[in-house]
């Protein structure tokens, strides 16, 4: 494998009632929601999501926690009534509780991840105008952050498909030195110290306080750096599903580029069992605030043999070993996008190394850490000003006329690896080489008739069919546009898909 494999992103935002503060923003995400779907085209049927096939408390490590242990938070397999779309890009939107939430299609490369992750951007600024438009709301914003420096903290997770014969503890011993570092290429940058961010100064993560374990199922509580949570949405025989907690929401389209493409790069040399070195680190969540309250990146992180190196030099390591495995396995074969991460990720180590600053047109935390040094010399600002919060959170404004970084992107001070039409063009539509083509396709082709979707099947209601009928789709893989494709094309409604489907054209 290389960087290309089923992987996909989920984000909570940040959500604020303009002169509310203590508006209920369960109500006003849910607002949010119904406002998307109302202000896209009419559908005489909105579709629910499926929960039949979710199981969100079995555990990689061989066992189902029972639902009376279990944090209420964990059941996401439970239908609460909260504002539920599934859009025709093949995306998820949502309330998570307290939230907002995108979960963005299946995708297969770093890149096309990022892209229907910054469509999620412009669908939940277009969600908060639509809300502001109804006769006597009030504006809503929306921030993609992690934390509202008031000890309360909302992910962002990443998934990836993996092969199910690959054992979760090689997965845990390798991943977990690799995500205690990984924050120096997408750490999203904050103002101030600990969970509720009374700590004076500046550091590289947004999420790295909240983290409690090395190990574990939860991810509201006790947060792990390696979640267990075993929910393949695919063959169970075959893969698992890898969900990642620990990383910030990313503004940066480098960060999440890479973000996503080195982790896989990580993922394909565990699974094929390449990574022979011993770099488990001593302390893994202590290093992990250590790292991230550092940002001249000066810290030395302690390995369990005694060995001594930074954040980048660790990072160094595994980019190493990326190369030779590449090189190794695929020679001059290696596909472009395999070869632009590692390129990519060697010229940030190396520059960072140098000077992090290098960096303030690809990196968020650097991006912004550059823009607050800028205002605390403006305005001879102390860390602890709040006034710097401010700025901190108006970075991560999805709204394109205020957000600081949308402000930096449209003036070319940011490094883009796409451009407006192709986001716009994956607010609508889905990635065209996995399952999510043909969930997209059936939301817009036969909206009448689709009463429910997850990520592993569609549920349409057919005239002359006396019960529903789910159409699986378990193999992320298929499903896609040359497969489906011109099945689609030639099934005027949604009772000519399931009878050329079932045999009975």
């Amino acid at each position: 494998m290389s960087v290309l494999r089923v992987m996909g992103t989920e984000t909570e935002y940040g959500i604020a009632v303009l002169g509310q503060p203590g508006a209920n923003v369960m109500v006003a995400s849910t607002q949010v929601v119904n406002a998307y779907q109302a202000g896209r085209v009419a559908q005489a049927r909105r579709a629910r999501w499926d929960f039949e096939q979710e199981n969100p408390l079995r555990d990689a490590r061989g066992f189902d926690l029972t639902r009376e242990q279990a944090d209420p938070d964990m059941l996401t397999d439970e239908d609460l009534g909260l504002a539920n779309v599934i859009l025709t890009n093949g995306a998820r939107l949502y309330v998570d509780h307290a939230h907002p939430e995108y979960s963005a299609p299946e995708c297969t490369n770093p890149l096309s991840a990022m892209i229907w992750d910054k469509a999620g951007e412009r669908i939940m600024a277009q969600a908060a105008e639509h809300a502001a438009a109804v006769p006597g709301s009030a504006p809503i914003q929306l921030y993609k952050n992690n934390t509202d420096n008031k000890g309360v903290t909302y992910g962002f997770h990443e998934n990836y498909l993996m092969r199910r014969s690959t054992p979760f503890a090689d997965i845990v011993r390798y991943l977990t030195p690799f995500f205690v570092t990984r924050q120096v290429m997408c750490g999203a940058g904050r103002v101030g110290m600990g969970a509720d961010g009374r700590g004076t100064g500046f550091q590289i993560s947004q999420r790295a306080d909240f983290f409690e374990v090395e190990v574990g199922l939860e991810t509201t509580l006790k947060r792990p750096i390696i979640n267990t949570r075993d929910e393949p949405h695919a063959d169970p025989e075959k893969y698992r599903r890898l969900h990642v907690i620990i990383g910030d929401a990313n503004m940066s389209e480098v960060s999440t580029y890479l973000k996503m493409g080195s982790t896989a790069l990580v993922l394909a040399m565990i699974e094929d069992q390449f990574l022979a070195v011993d770099l488990t680190v001593d302390s893994p969540v202590a290093e992990l605030r250590a790292v991230s309250h550092d940002p001249s990146l000066k810290h030395l992180v302690t390995l369990r043999d005694g060995r001594r190196m930074t954040a980048v030099q660790l990072q160094t390591e595994y980019l190493e070993h990326a190369r030779k495995y590449t090189e190794d396995k695929y020679g001059s074969d290696v596909d472009p996008m395999t070869a632009d991460v590692l390129e990519r990720w060697e010229s940030l180590l190396t520059r960072m190394a140098e000077d992090p600053m290098q960096l303030s047109r690809e990196l968020d935390w650097v991006a912004k850490l550059e823009l607050l040094e800028g205002y605390r010399r403006r305005d001879n600002l102390a860390w602890d000003d709040f006034k710097l919060q401010l700025f901190d959170l108006q970075y991560s404004d999805v709204r394109q006329s205020r957000g600081l970084y949308n402000r930096l992107a449209a003036r070319d001070r940011m490094v883009r690896l796409t451009d407006e039409d192709a986001i716009d063009w994956a607010v609508d539509s889905p990635p065209e080489d996995t399952r999510a083509y043909f969930r997209g396709r059936c939301l817009r082709q036969y909206a009448e008739s689709v009463t429910a979707a997850s990520w592993d099947s569609v549920i349409f209601d057919v005239p002359g069919r006396e019960s529903l009928q789910r159409v699986p789709t378990l193999d992320p893989l298929r499903g896609t546009k040359a497969h489906v494709g011109k099945l689609l094309d030639r099934c005027r409604t949604a009772g000519d898909l399931v009878n050329a489907l079932t045999g009975q054209e």
